[in-house]
C-alpha cells in the first residue's frame, strides 16, 4: 500500500492484490484530514484494555461495540453473533442518540447466506460509503472468458440485493468487520450510518487490528468459561466415581447418586435403567414412557450417547411429556441388560424476537429471483418443545462418567475373575501336589523293582563260576541301569513329558562307565548339543547307547579302557547321535544279541543306523527323526 499524487494534486491511497496471474490495483482518495497516528493508537490501546477488563463474553461484546463506534464514528454499531443453525443475534450495540436498536433481535440465515459468510472469512472488512454509489469501471475493461476473481478487493462493487437490504433498513453507509476465532467466523461488527461515511485505508487497518484482538479475547474468555464449567463437572464426577468405586456393585449403587448426576449435568431429572429395575430422581416422565424411550434409543444408531434439546421432533410420543423431557442426554453402559443413564431437561418455552418475519419468503416474482426483506419490524415467535441445549462440557462430562463407570465395572469383573482364578490355581496346585506324590511313589517303586532285579542279577553272577555268564549278567545290569536312569531323571524334572537328551546321555555315560571301571572316565570325550526328546523315546535311545558302550568295551578294546567320542547334534528335522572308538574294530557287527537289540531299538525309534570305519576303530551314527511320522 502506498500514496501518490494525481494530476490534480489530490493525495490517493493505492492498494494492490494478486488474482491468479493478474495484479489488481485500487485507487481511492485519501482522507481529507490527516489521521493522527496517536488517535488511532490510543483508540486501539483503549479498546484492547477494555477487552481485557471484560469478565464475560457478553461484557466483552458490549465493550467492543463502544470501541468500534469510537474508532469509526458510525451512528449504530452492533456485535452480531452467528448461531449453530446459521441465524444470527445482535448481542451488543452502541447507538448515537435517536437511533433504533436491534439488541437481542435475531436475523434469519438468509440475511447472511453461506457464500457471504465465506467471503467475510476471506475479506475481513467491507465498507459501503454511500448506498447510492455509482460503480466505477474496471480499467482496462475485462475481456477474459472467465470472470475475474475480485474477492480480495476492498473497493469491488456489492450485490444490488444487499444495497436494497440497506435501503429497506434506512441505512446510507455501512461497514462489516469480521470476528474470527480459530479460523472460524464467530460473528460480525456491523456498522450503520444515516449519512454517507467512508473509512480510510488507515482506519480500516485499525479496525482489522482491533477485530483481531477481539477475536483472541473472545476465544480466551470462552475457553476460560469452558474451563470453569469443566472444573465444576470434574468435581461432581470425581465425587460420584469415588463414591461408586467404594461400593461392591456399581450397577446397584449408582441409583444412590442420582442427585449428584443431576447437579453435574444441570439436569431436571435423572433415570437409571438396569434390566427390569428403574430408578428415578427429580422431574422425570412416567415409568412406561422412560422404558419406551430407552427401547427407542437402543434401537437407534447404537452410539454410546444420545443428545437432543428437542426430543419431540425426533420421537413423536415425547410430545405428551415435553414439559418434563424436551431435552435428553442418555448414555448407554450396556445393551445386554440393558443399562442406561438418562438425564432429562424440562421444556423451556421462549419468545424469540426477530428483526422481521424470518419465515416470509425472500423469493419474489420469477422462480429463483431473490429479493431482500422489506420489513425489519420486531416479529415475535414462541418456541415450544425445546429445552436448554446441552453444552459441550456437559456432554464431555457425561461421556467421561460413562467411561469411568465402565472402567470400575471392568475392574470389578477382573478382580472377581482373579479371585476365581486364584481358587482354580489353588485347586490345581493341590492336584499337582497329589500328582507329584503319586509320581514319586511310582518312581520309588520302579526304582526298588529295578534295584531288586539288579540285585538278583548280582547274586546270580556271584553264585556262578562261568566267565561267559558273568559277562552276560554284567551287560544285563548295564541295560537295567539305563532304564533306571530315565526314571530318576523324570522324578527330578518339572516337565515329565520330555527329557534333556544331552544331560541324560552325560549321566548315562557316567553310570555305565562306573560298571566298566574308573579308568574309562579319562578316555571319554563328550560333545553334546542341547536337545529335547520325549520320555518314551529316551529309554530306547539310552539302551542303544548302552549297547554301543558295551560293544566298545567287549570288541574294540577287549575289556580294557580306550578312547571313546560321543556327540549329539540336533538338525532341523533329525537328531544325530555318534559313538566312535579308536579300537581294533572297523566292521559293523552283523550278528550277536547286542547287535540285534540295537537294530530293533533304532527301528522302533523310526531312525537309521550307519556303521563306518573310523580308521582306526568304528564310528556308529544313529539318526532319529525329531517327530515320528504321522505326529504333529
Amino acid at each position: 500500500m502506498g500514496r501518490m499524487h494525481t494530476f490534480h494534486g489530490q493525495m490517493m491511497d493505492v492498494s494492490a492484490y494478486r488474482s491468479l496471474e493478474h495484479l489488481l490495483v485500487e485507487l481511492e482518495p485519501a482522507a481529507t484530514e490527516d489521521l493522527v497516528t496517536a488517535f488511532v493508537l490510543d483508540a486501539l490501546a483503549a479498546g484492547a484494555a477494555g477487552f481485557e477488563r471484560a469478565g464475560t463474553v457478553g461484557a466483552l461484546c458490549e465493550s467492543a461495540a463502544s470501541a468500534f463506534r469510537e474508532l469509526t464514528g458510525f451512528d449504530r454499531v452492533m456485535v452480531y453473533r452467528f448461531n449453530e443453525d446459521g441465524s444470527g443475534e445482535v448481542v451488543a450495540e452502541a447507538l448515537a442518540p435517536g437511533q433504533r436498536g436491534f439488541l437481542h433481535q435475531h436475523f434469519p440465515e438468509s440475511d447472511v447466506p453461506k457464500q457471504a459468510r465465506a467471503l467475510y472469512l476471506r475479506n475481513r472488512i467491507r465498507v459501503i460509503p454511500e448506498r447510492a454509489y455509482e460503480p466505477a469501471r474496471l480499467r482496462p475493461a475485462w475481456t477474459g472468458s472467465i470472470a475475474l476473481d475480485m474477492s480480495d478487493a476492498s473497493l469491488r462493487s456489492v450485490s444490488s440485493i444487499h444495497l436494497q437490504y440497506l435501503s429497506n433498513m434506512g441505512v446510507r453507509a455501512s461497514a462489516s468487520i469480521s470476528i474470527v476465532c480459530d479460523g472460524m467466523l464467530w460473528g460480525l461488527v456491523a456498522c450503520h450510518n444515516d449519512s454517507a461515511r467512508a473509512l480510510s485505508y488507515d482506519l480500516r487497518a485499525a479496525c482489522r487490528s482491533l477485530a483481531g484482538s477481539l477475536g483472541r479475547q473472545i476465544k480466551a474468555k470462552e475457553e476460560a468459561e469452558g474451563f470453569r464449567r469443566t472444573i465444576r463437572h470434574r468435581s461432581y464426577e470425581d465425587d460420584i466415581v469415588r463414591s461408586v468405586g467404594r461400593d461392591d456393585a456399581v450397577d446397584e449403587t449408582l441409583s444412590n447418586h442420582l442427585t449428584e448426576i443431576g447437579l453435574m449435568l444441570d439436569a431436571d431429572g435423572v433415570a437409571v435403567l438396569l434390566g427390569s429395575a428403574l430408578m428415578t430422581g427429580g422431574a422425570c416422565p412416567a415409568e412406561k414412557q422412560i422404558r419406551d424411550l430407552a427401547a427407542w434409543i437402543r434401537a437407534g444408531t447404537g452410539e454410546p450417547a444420545f443428545i437432543t434439546d428437542c426430543l419431540s421432533a425426533l420421537f413423536e410420543p415425547a410430545g405428551s411429556y415435553r414439559e418434563y423431557g424436551s431435552g435428553v442426554l442418555a448414555v448407554t453402559l450396556s445393551n445386554a441388560q440393558p443399562w442406561m443413564v438418562i438425564c432429562f431437561r424440562a421444556e423451556q418455552a421462549q419468545t424469540i424476537e426477530w428483526a422481521g418475519n424470518p419465515h416470509k419468503s425472500t423469493f419474489l416474482g420469477e422462480p429463483g429471483a431473490l429479493a431482500p426483506r422489506a420489513s425489519f419490524e420486531a416479529w415475535r415467535e414462541t418456541v415450544e418443545g425445546r429445552a436448554r441445549a446441552w453444552s459441550k462440557p456437559e456432554i464431555d462430562a457425561a461421556l467421561r462418567l460413562r467411561s469411568a463407570l465402565l472402567d470400575i465395572q471392568q475392574s470389578r469383573r477382573v478382580l472377581m475373575l482373579a479371585h476365581q482364578l486364584a481358587a482354580i490355581v489353588k485347586d490345581k496346585d493341590e492336584l499337582l501336589r497329589q500328582k507329584a506324590f503319586l509320581i514319586s511313589e511310582v518312581n520309588h517303586r520302579v526304582q526298588n523293582s529295578l534295584q531288586l532285579v539288579s540285585s538278583f542279577l548280582d547274586l546270580q553272577a556271584r553264585a556262578s563260576n562261568s566267565i561267559e555268564l558273568n559277562i552276560e549278567l554284567d551287560e544285563a545290569r548295564r541295560r537295567l541301569a539305563a532304564v533306571a536312569l530315565v526314571h530318576r531323571r523324570l522324578y527330578v524334572s518339572d516337565q515329565i513329558q520330555t527329557v534333556d537328551a544331552a544331560r541324560y546321555i552325560e549321566e548315562l555315560c557316567t553310570e555305565t562307565l562306573s560298571f566298566m571301571g574308573r579308568s574309562w572316565a579319562q578316555h571319554l570325550h563328550l560333545n553334546l548339543a542341547s536337545a529335547t526328546i520325549s520320555t518314551d523315546r529316551a529309554v530306547p535311545l539310552g539302551l542303544v547307547l548302552t549297547e554301543l558302550m558295551i560293544n566298545i568295551n567287549k570288541y574294540a578294546y577287549g575289556g580294557t579302557a580306550g578312547p571313546v567320542e560321543i556327540s549329539l547334534v540336533e538338525g532341523p528335522t533329525h537328531l544325530h547321535l555318534v559313538v566312535a572308538d579308536k579300537g581294533r574294530g572297523g566292521a559293523s557287527p552283523s550278528s550277536g544279541f547286542g547287535a540285534r537289540i540295537i537294530r530293533g531299538l533304532v527301528q522302533q525309534l523310526g531312525g537309521e543306523l550307519h556303521y563306518t570305519d573310523n580308521r582306526p576303530g568304528l564310528r556308529v551314527q544313529v539318526t532319529l527323526p525329531l517327530k515320528l511320522p504321522g505326529l504333529t
